[in-house]
């Protein structure tokens, strides 16, 4: 009777990927911590930061073959300190806390979403149209919410005259990232492939608009994101019914 070859298990990580996952928590966990000592600009930015290296480290994975479950995992619990509770204790320390239990609430909705819409993802990864992402991804929402901070802190905008502007987007964001709104994920965009040359000069007015305006432009930007999600949605809905007519 033949035995069956033993599949040889592998021990150990890799390392490059997991570097930028380890960046992007230590990002969100600067963020907490600049957040208490109550430098606040400095907390967003380091949101920003974190969004940067959370996009990073899959590209970089799968660039060098290096793709793995504990890397899916890991990043998973990144995303969670980064863009789940990190958001929801700065946006909490910068105006929610005077609130009182609304203030708490609020903050706990945009956590608890971050928290309910990771778990799906991790569940529907399988299955999902990879075009699209179901519900308003968390670095977006955490974008959302850090870009309207660094843009009030910028320009020197007094917080008690909106802060129940903040409850309201605090809430919202977290709502959106569990709703079934689809948001394009740009994963068919062939960055390999040939581009006219106005799609050259397009992209370096943008890059020139966001570094020159960073938080006034990435705010706009994230807030576009979440708005295109509802409006894909219903665009879908509405071509869907009018074919099932035809």
């Amino acid at each position: 009777m033949t035995q069956k070859p033993q599949t040889k298990r592998h021990r150990g990580i890799y390392l490059l990927p997991n570097l930028f996952t380890t960046g992007a928590m230590f990002a969100g966990f600067y963020a907490i911590t600049s957040a208490i000592n109550g430098r606040f600009q400095t907390a967003a930015i380091a949101l920003f930061v974190a969004m940067i290296l959370d996009g990073l480290d899959g590209r970089v994975a799968r660039l060098t073959n290096t793709q793995s479950e504990f890397g899916v995992q890991y990043d998973s619990l990144s995303d969670m300190v980064s863009f789940g509770a990190a958001p929801a204790i700065v946006m909490y320390l910068w105006t929610l806390s005077s609130m009182g239990q609304v203030g708490l609430f609020a903050a706990f909705v945009h956590m608890a979403g971050g928290a309910l819409r990771l778990a799906r993802f991790n569940t529907q990864v399988e299955v999902a149209d990879k075009r699209y992402f179901q519900g308003l991804p968390s670095p977006a929402a955490a974008a959302i919410l850090a870009g309207g901070l660094w843009f009030c802190v910028e320009n020197g905008y007094e917080v008690e005259n909106f802060k129940y502007l903040v409850l309201v987007t605090t809430i919202a964001t977290g709502l959106l990232m569990v709703s079934n709104f689809r948001y394009s994920s740009f994963k068919e965009i062939d960055f390999k492939n040939r581009v006219p040359f106005i799609v050259t000069i397009l992209a370096m007015l943008v890059v020139g608009f966001v570094m020159a305006q960073p938080q006034r432009m990435l705010f706009l930007l994230s807030v576009a994101y979440a708005a295109s999600g509802p409006i894909v949605t219903l665009v879908m809905r509405k071509k869907r019914l009018q074919s099932r007519k035809s």
